[in-house]
């Protein structure tokens, strides 16, 4: 079995929220949900830092509130920034996580879904390594599906959405590059191989395509 076929495998979320075969590192950038939210909503985002540029620590350092920001000139905006994300899919397919699933991480910002605003408080946010401009790694496609069906068996998802469906005229990622139908395939292709009909009574709505 290959190392991302053992990967997907190996995708479970425990009862603390955080994810098996996955590299942990942990940030201060979240809080918890209200006691009675519901975690129904996936968001999908695409980053890069520097902008364009992948590989190196520069994600996670700032998702740790530990970015060097004399790297790069681009950083000097991103002093005050506080951000995270749940998950992180680098462009070769490792996964990272930063904040447990039943917790908030502090992705979405302003924004609003199905009439709810705070997007923060019922939705799971994973960020791809990769920008509006250029199309994402297929083992990036492939872990991502893994990983939602994961999350699904784990909480009642409902949706997916990109953050640009959530905070219009703000947002544009994951941008134009990110094949919805490709995702929505390989979701598809694993809820079959895995009998995943059975455990989650639903299948997930993609944007425009149901």
């Amino acid at each position: 079995m290959s190392r991302n076929k053992a990967a997907q495998s190996a995708f479970k979320i425990g009862a603390d929220g955080w994810c098996s075969n996955v590299l942990r590192a942990a940030s201060p950038n979240c809080d918890t949900r209200p006691g009675d939210a519901k975690i129904d909503l996936l968001v999908i985002h695409n980053i890069s830092l520097p902008p364009g540029q992948f590989g190196g620590p520069f994600i996670a350092d700032l998702f740790a509130n530990r970015l060097d920001f004399d790297a790069h000139p681009y950083f000097d905006q991103l002093r005050a920034l506080r951000v995270s994300a749940h998950f992180l899919i680098r462009r070769d397919g490792v996964v990272m996580q930063f904040v447990s699933a039943g917790e908030r991480a502090w992705h979405a910002g302003l924004s609003s879904f199905g009439g709810r605003e705070r997007c923060n408080d019922f939705s799971i946010g994973i960020e791809l390594e990769g920008t509006d401009f250029e199309s994402f790694s297929l083992v990036q496609y492939e872990m991502l599906a893994a990983l939602t069906h994961a999350l699904q068996a784990a909480y009642p998802l409902i949706d997916v959405a990109g953050h640009e469906h959530i905070a219009p005229g703000r947002k544009t990622d994951p941008g134009p590059f990110f094949d919805w139908v490709l995702y929505q395939a390989y979701y598809r292709k694993l809820l079959g191989s895995h009998g995943l009909q059975a455990v989650a009574q639903h299948v997930l709505r993609f944007p425009g395509l149901g």
